[in-house]
This record gives structure tokens, C-alpha cells and sequence, in this order.
């Protein structure tokens, strides 16, 4: 099928899009720098099975089969400043406006619209697993945020069109992300959990991440929210552990909650608090895990 891919150029369509050429997909990436797609897909853009266009290139979405939504600034790279904040935000919100608008005015419409979101939609959580169904949600700008998000591309729900919307944790990945950045700290032996390292830690592999988005795009009968991270959260101190432990490192440092607050500001909240969230959806429709636990996930990252 040709589908609509935004955001192909990150951490996940980077991993993604290559999956979905292996299925014998074409794909078309929407892109502020179409020169970067070709430059990652080179061998299929030659081929014609990747293509590229910016979002003011896109005006119909007609011949697209499936949309996989995945554009956005990263959320913890700066400091939240009120600028920062509204760069995340519209980068976010106004791609998706637009493909909603599209689906909208489409006279023949995709199946099938994938759109990302997070788990920061539950804002900060004590101890308790929280499943889709959770309702007693911390209201911050990550709550706020993906609850806007979300109601956006759920717009774009029809007879013709169904939407699942992607609550993702943190994706664990040797090719960029939050992992690549604790790497040089934690190989140094400088690593350690953040503030008392008892808040959730909620993770997912790239290759499950993957896995995850090719099974809702095949599996006709999803639709609404699902977590995408994996079953078995950890504590920040937990997960500091197993990466120290994986890099045959100690781990004796704590990250004072000061630091972080000087570093990133409010953003901070992202890693002095956090969720226990498990993907009760996404099991329960039939995924299988290739990585359920932490420790053999970071294992086939660094081997």
C-alpha cells in the first residue's frame, strides 16, 4: 500500500520506514527537508519507493492507503523556555490539523490514520500501573499537550477512516533518542538515577516500537488509544542499574533534582517524576513483545 509517513526523518521513522519497505510498501515522507529523506532512503528513492514533499507540497491525501503520524519537536532536548514550549506545541498540533482537514475533505479516504502521542498524556503518577483506561489524570503542559493532540487527530474518526492514537514512552535505541544521550555518562561511570530514582520509568525497544505501529496498521479491528511501552516498567533507579550494569559500569552517582532544574527548567518534571504505564490494549488486541524486561532490552542495544 503507499503510505503518508510524517516525522520520517526521527528516532522512530528512521527504524520504521525501512520495516515497512521489507513489506513492499511505498512511502511518501513528509519532510522540512526532503533532501534528508532521500539522503536516509537513497537506494528506495531511486527505486520509487520512497518519496519526498514538504507539508506546504501536501495538498490531498487521496492516494494515500494509511497515515503514520509521528512529526514533532523533540520534547526534552531544551530548556522549556515559553518559546520552546510553543515550538513543541505547534510542531505537534498544526501538522496534524492539516492531515485531519485532508482526511476530512478526502472523497476517497485512508483506512487507516496512526497518530503519536505519549505517555506524558497521564501527567505525573505514584506507584499504580496506569492502563488506557486511567482517568485520574495530573493536569501539567505534557497532560494538556497530548490530550489536545489527541482529540485532533481522533477528528479525523469515520465509517472510512479509523484512528489509533500512540501513547509512546521513552523508545530505547542505540540510533539517537534518550538512551544515546545517558550513554557517554553511564560509559564513563558518571551515571546514576535521577533525584531518589523511585519515579516510573516507562520504556519501549525500537524494534517493539516498530513492531507495535506495523501491527495496528495491519490489524483492522484497532482503533482509540493504546500505550506503547513495554509490560514491565521500571523505577529511574531500576533502569540506571541495568544500563550501568549492561555498560559494566558502578553506579554510585545520584543526578541531584537542582541540577536537572537548572538544565532544563520545568521541562525537568519529564525525569523527576514519571508513570508505571503498561500496554494493556495493545496486548489484549494480540501484540506479542519482543522485549519485555529491561535488562535484555538494553542487552541487544549494547551487546
Amino acid at each position: 500500500m503507499h503510505i503518508l509517513v510524517t516525522g520520517g526523518t526521527g528516532l522512530i521513522g528512521r527504524a520504521l520506514i525501512p520495516a515497512l519497505l521489507k513489506q513492499e510498501h511505498t512511502i511518501t515522507v513528509v519532510s522540512r527537508t526532503p533532501k534528508n529523506v532521500f539522503a536516509l532512503f537513497g537506494d528506495a528513492a531511486n527505486q520509487g519507493k520512497v518519496q519526498a514533499l514538504t507539508l506546504n507540497e501536501l495538498n490531498s491525501v487521496e492516494q494515500f492507503a494509511a497515515i503514520i503520524n509521528l512529526a514533532g519537536e523533540p520534547i526534552a532536548d531544551k530548556r522549556w523556555t515559553v518559546k520552546q514550549k510553543t515550538r513543541i506545541t505547534q510542531s505537534r498540533l498544526a501538522i496534524t490539523e492539516k492531515l485531519v482537514a485532508l482526511i476530512d475533505s478526502a472523497q476517497t479516504k485512508p483506512d487507516t490514520f496512526i497518530s503519536g502521542s505519549a505517555i506524558g498524556y497521564y501527567g505525573r503518577q505514584d506507584a499504580g500501573m496506569v492502563t488506557e483506561s486511567f482517568t485520574d489524570i495530573h493536569e501539567e503542559f505534557s497532560s494538556t499537550l497530548c490530550a489536545e493532540w489527541e482529540q485532533l487527530a481522533l477528528n479525523a474518526s469515520s465509517t472510512h477512516t479509523r484512528v489509533c492514537v500512540v501513547r509512546t514512552g521513552v523508545v530505547l535505541s542505540g540510533d539517537g533518542g534518550a538512551l544515546s544521550k545517558m550513554y557517554l555518562p553511564f560509559k564513563l561511570g558518571l551515571g546514576g538515577p535521577v533525584s531518589s530514582g523511585e519515579q516510573g520509568f516507562s520504556w519501549i525497544h525500537i524494534d517493539d516500537m516498530v513492531a507495535g505501529l506495523i501491527f495496528l496498521l495491519n490489524t483492522k479491528d484497532t482503533n482509540g488509544a493504546f500505550n506503547f511501552t513495554a509490560p514491565n516498567p521500571v523505577t529511574n533507579k531500576k533502569f540506571s542499574q541495568s544500563l550501568a550494569k549492561t555498560l559494566h559500569r558502578p553506579c554510585i552517582f545520584t543526578v541531584p533534582k537542582i541540577s536537572m532544574r537548572l538544565l532544563l527548567g520545568e521541562g525537568a518534571d519529564l525525569l523527576l517524576f514519571g508513570q508505571f504505564v503498561v500496554p494493556k490494549k495493545l496486548e489484549a488486541a494480540g501484540f506479542t513483545f519482543s522485549y519485555r524486561n529491561v535488562d535484555e532490552a538494553l542487552a541487544a542495544i549494547y551487546p
